[in-house]
């Protein structure tokens, strides 16, 4: 497994699995078999419903856990936003059955985001959550954190797929010491993707699939991914991207892949926003 190393000097895993949309009953069996085919970070949240079965996971694989990448993410809260923060990194922690996270995220760019940001802060402090950051902020949002806070987010998780590639704002990223993730790298399927005939074409020649260039596409930009399935065959699959290279000029032809728009929500459409602001999860 390749790692990249984040502004605090953590190392984290590239590639690693996720838990989004996987019911809870099945997550279990999921993660376990996920760890079974050599995944370590794994990504889950507290609005997914799902972190006690992915502790259990976690409990019964006997796996060191200085050797698992664990990420949770916290969900909008509200005032006294920081105390409250500080209950849900418990919450979350006790679900999963862990005495500290290797990354937490603010999942969404709302609510007091500075409140939530001071106790994410004095939790990384104390060393419980060992790196911070968020998801699903945009460049504005994501400066502005920066500028009027001590402590720089080590990670942004973010939309980022073939039809919407993010590269400018990767390169901001950079340039401020943000590493991105990326969220929804397979677009869900949409437009088609996996039978999309350039993508088809580029995996031809390695004898790979379309899941599987995409996955090499975005790991060998530098984009953490982490892919989700709920088949033992396909996570292995997904898994099997290190044993070869994406040529520039693929890497240029599918860079034309891009449409520049989400395919999924606009975080700035105020529909959009007072549904992810007034949502509570409980816990």
């Amino acid at each position: 497994m390749e790692t990249v190393t984040l502004n605090n000097g953590v190392e984290m895993p590239l590639l690693g699995f996720g838990v989004y949309q996987i019911p809870a009953d099945d997550t279990e069996r999921a993660v376990s078999e996920a760890l079974a085919a050599g995944y370590r970070l794994l990504d889950t949240a507290a609005a997914y419903g799902n972190e006690e079965a992915v502790g259990r996971a976690i409990a019964s694989s006997g796996i060191p856990r200085g050797d698992l990448f664990v990420t949770t993410k916290l969900w909008v809260q509200d005032a006294p936003a920081e105390e409250n923060t500080q209950r849900a990194f418990e919450t979350s922690l006790h679900k999963l059955g862990l005495d500290h996270l290797d990354l937490y995220l603010i999942h969404q760019p709302f609510g007091d985001v500075y409140g939530q940001w001071r106790a994410m802060e004095a939790l990384y402090r104390a060393g419980t959550a060992k790196a911070i950051g968020v998801a699903n902020f945009y460049p504005d949002r994501l400066i502005d954190l920066i500028l009027h806070n001590e402590i720089t987010p080590q990670v942004n998780q973010i939309e980022t797929h073939p039809f919407f590639q993010r590269a400018d704002y990767q390169d901001l990223m950079r340039e401020h010491g943000v590493r991105i993730q990326s969220w929804g790298g397979f677009a869900e399927g949409r437009n088609d993707l996996f039978t999309n005939p350039l993508l088809a074409g580029i995996g031809k020649e390695y004898d790979k699939s379309v899941a599987q260039v995409v996955l090499r596409w975005l790991v060998q930009r530098g984009v953490i991914a982490i892919p989700k399935s709920v088949r033992a065959k396909r996570m292995a699959e997904n898994f099997d991207v290190f044993d070869f290279r994406l040529t520039d000029e693929q890497m240029a032809r599918i860079a034309t892949l891009d449409t520049g728009a989400s395919l999924f929500f606009d975080h700035h459409d105020p529909e959009m926003v007072t549904r992810l602001g007034t949502h509570r999860v409980d816990g």
